[in-house]
């Protein structure tokens, strides 16, 4: 048992939660639980457009469900992200001070097009946004046509490491390997990468444990908590649940957790997912708290699992 341990849960309520959701939230469970450890639930409802108070509420119901409980958080709405505006506005200011972040006019497509990773075996050219070079008369020139920009994080030549308790080290420079990031949107509404860095620091999250597609966000994460002055928690990721298509979406209805309630028991779903990642050898019903018992990150597995 580790002190002061503090994991979270962090859905994002966009639609109904599906099994590879429920897996992330099992093992975000099971190790902060074996470690003695308090759990916050956070509503990730960054996005107004896609975030829907009923997928929030259903979200809350299926874990409950499930068998995963939680110490504080949601609904209190400290916990919710839609409410923590002034505190996003706050750390956007202090690394505004710091020059740390400017304005970009690009259109979305010229954002998508400056984000291309290389195919293997190109070199590395790309000098990153036009936006972060324009003189200070360009940027008032362009305030002054009335066209609201987003605004990118700068991200500087910095190799930086963390060892992920499931995959082992990663390293990036985050200029090359990360690059400018949106941390806050044309609309005023604040990005993913700024919000959960804020939220984890401010909440004293010392593990995070999330699906294997956030992996690579953590080098840049730990950076941006670290210069914002906390300590950045341990990161443990998951692998991903895939069907034919990829990676599971909720757009899956049938794989979604209220669909799976109508034909299952919690505790024969929690051992078809401790089946699928390793934790048993068989896929018989068994409850989170008797999964507790042995639970160890070395029997989870690493590739991720096709349904």
């Amino acid at each position: 048992m580790e002190p002061n341990v503090v994991g979270r849960f962090a859905p994002s309520p966009s639609g109904y939660l599906h099994m590879g959701n429920l897996l992330a939230s099992l093992l975000a469970w099971l190790d902060c639980r074996a470690l003695g450890g308090t759990l916050i639930f956070r509503m990730e409802d960054l996005d107004p457009a896609r975030s829907r108070p009923e997928y929030a509420a259903a979200a809350a119901e299926d874990l409950r469900w499930l068998g995963l409980d939680w110490d504080e958080g949601w609904p209190d709405p400290a916990y919710a992200q839609s409410r923590r505006g002034a505190l996003y506005e706050e750390a956007f200011e202090r690394l505004r001070a710091m020059n740390l972040v400017y304005p970009c006019w690009c259109t979305r497509a010229e954002r998508l097009a400056a984000a291309s990773a290389p195919h293997p075996g190109e070199a590395v050219h790309d000098p990153g946004c036009p936006c972060a070079r324009l003189t200070r008369r360009e940027r008032e020139e362009r305030f002054r046509s009335g066209r609201r920009p987003a605004w990118k994080l700068r991200m500087p030549e910095l190799a930086v490491s963390v060892d992920d308790g499931h995959y082992g080290l990663v390293s990036q420079n985050l200029a090359r390997d990360a690059g400018d990031c949106i941390v806050r949107r044309a609309d005023g509404v604040y990005a993913y990468q700024l919000a959960v860095s804020v939220d984890d620091l401010l909440m004293g999250v010392t593990r995070v444990v999330r699906g294997r597609d956030l992996l690579a966000s953590a080098p840049r994460q730990r950076w941006l908590i670290e210069t914002l002055g906390g300590a950045a928690p341990a990161y443990c990721h998951s692998p991903l649940l895939t069907s034919g298509a990829g990676k599971l979406s909720k757009r899956l209805g049938s794989l979604s957790t209220q669909a799976l309630r109508q034909t299952t028991s919690p505790e024969a779903l929690v051992g078809r997912l401790a089946f699928l990642c390793g934790l048993r050898e068989t896929d018989a019903p068994v409850t989170p708290r008797e999964l507790l018992a042995d639970f160890d990150w070395a029997r989870v597995k690493t590739e991720d699992i096709e349904i």
